[in-house]
């Protein structure tokens, strides 16, 4: 997903200083919290504590613990200053979560505000003070630069985000000194390290540098704030949460069904413009029309299930969404989309896979009818996005060419073989038909002139959590 992740900062968040490495993306912004609560490709969002070389540890227990201890904490300051700016994100997001509340009611109270204003006034002038030192400092965020880390990569079914914000000094409303916070550590260890130590003894070992050097109070049931560890052979990783909830939570989204951050990354390949018509003909719950439908605006988007269970929980999701007007379902099979040809824009599809849908066999041997369909109701420049199984995919390749060049080879060889036995004067060589590969090269031209119009256009390898998945895509270049 690090790709997704990259192009979506810099076209939402105008990031730069932007760089990744495996299951993460970091990068520099001076977008505000509302915006970066707005990114759709990655799971979590993390303020950045430090991002460092990868440590060597001694094998002496002592000594490692030590050199763990040293490298973790490094200089308070820097601590220090990450739990102010994790403060002061805090109140923006309570600040932000409140304000629909308090203007719903805005007008309920305004006559009570209209009697209290003299005295308001008057507590006012009397205090010498005109709003609160937390607006005042909340005020000057959205003017300073973000450096910001994302972990964009799901990595066991947890993709993580990172951000980093640098304020001066003096927007910090809060001294160095009264600063602490009850926390605790999760550590996630690779490589060397995970050789020595489990993540819960780290987890003992950086927690213990933390009191002892910073102060901080141990909670584990309900802390205020949790330090993120990621210990590996390429990279030292330290974060704090933004969110409590991860950003693939989706507050529209009633039922889930396909992981949202995966459904998002699909449309985003499906080149979605103002008046843009995109087709689901497989949506089960509506994830990639939900998606789709929230961050494209000016576009119309269909969906068809030949499952009336299914169909139903999407139809509650786009209500839930209040997506009514965007989003039309209906009652139809993949195998005869009831709709003229050459009459969407884009396909965007989940092909249904593994043991949940107990379909591997099946779909094999659907798919080219599946495909054929498709190419049907797309226009030609449209793009045709599918998530397939790994086994599936393999299936699909042989629909697009390569296996067909590999029988034409076979039979080519064959050919030369069998005219070079016939001119030989050797009587005893018997030439062998190649029937297998014979069969082969008719099938593939078959099926390639079915899907001649398709060019494949990139491939794109996602982790759903227990296990892979491969997004491909495909403009339409001809009828």
């Amino acid at each position: 997903m690090e790709q997704f992740l990259v192009q979506e900062v810099i076209s939402k968040l105008a990031a730069f200083d932007v760089e990744h490495v495996q299951g993460k993306v970091f990068f520099t912004t001076s977008a505000n919290v509302k915006k970066l609560q707005g990114l759709k490709s990655a799971e979590r969002l993390f303020l950045l504590l430090k991002k460092e070389p990868p440590m060597n540890v001694p094998w002496n227990t002592g000594k490692a613990k030590h050199v763990i201890q040293k490298k973790i904490i490094g200089d308070d300051r820097v601590w220090m200053d990450t739990l102010s700016t994790w403060q002061i994100l805090q109140r923006d997001l309570n600040d932000n979560s409140s304000y629909k509340s308090k203007t719903k009611n805005s007008q309920k109270r305004k006559w009570e505000e209209e009697d209290k204003k003299e005295h308001n006034k008057k507590m006012n002038l009397e205090g010498g003070l005109v709003g609160s030192p937390s607006q005042v400092d909340l005020e000057r965020i959205p003017d300073h630069q973000e450096s910001i880390e994302l972990d964009s990569g799901i990595c066991g079914g947890d993709g993580k985000s990172s951000l980093c914000e640098k304020v001066s000094q003096e927007d910090v409303s809060l001294n160095h000194k009264e600063l602490s916070a009850l926390f605790r550590v999760s550590c996630r260890c690779s490589g060397s390290v995970a050789k020595r130590f489990n993540a819960q003894e780290l987890g003992q070992i950086i927690g213990t540098a933390i009191t002892e050097q910073l102060g901080w109070k141990a909670e584990l049931r309900d802390p205020d704030v949790e330090v993120n560890v990621h210990l590996s052979d390429a990279h030292c990783v330290l974060g704090i949460p933004v969110f409590r909830l991860p950003l693939a939570h989706r507050t529209y989204i009633k039922t889930t069904g396909l992981r949202s951050t995966i459904a998002w990354a699909m449309v985003s390949l499906a080149d979605i413009k103002a008046g843009t018509t995109l087709l689901d003909p497989m949506c089960g719950v509506g994830t990639i029309l939900l998606e789709a439908a929230e961050d494209w605006q000016g576009s119309f988007f269909l969906g068809f299930d030949i499952n009336e269970s299914q169909l139903k929980k999407a139809y509650n999701n786009v209500q839930f969404a209040n997506l009514t007007e965007k989003i039309d379902l209906i009652r139809a099979s993949v195998m005869e989309i009831p709709l003229p040809s050459a009459s969407v824009d884009a396909i965007v599809c989940d092909i249904p896979f593994g043991r949940k849908f107990n379909s591997e066999t099946d779909m094999r041997t659907m798919l080219p009818d599946i495909l054929k369909e498709m190419e049907r109701v797309l226009c030609v420049g449209g793009n045709l996005v599918l998530l397939l199984s790994p086994q599936l995919s393999v299936h699909l390749k042989k629909y697009f060419s390569k296996e067909c060049k590999a029988a034409n080879n076979a039979i080519s060889s064959s050919e030369h073989a069998e005219d070079a036995g016939t001119s030989s004067q050797n009587t005893n060589v018997k030439m062998v038909p190649f029937t297998r590969e014979a069969t082969l090269k008719e099938n593939c031209n078959s099926l390639s002139k079915q899907f001649a119009s398709l060019i494949p256009n990139g491939t794109y390898r996602v982790s759903l959590g227990a296990t892979d998945a491969l997004i491909h895509r495909y403009k339409k270049v001809s009828i």
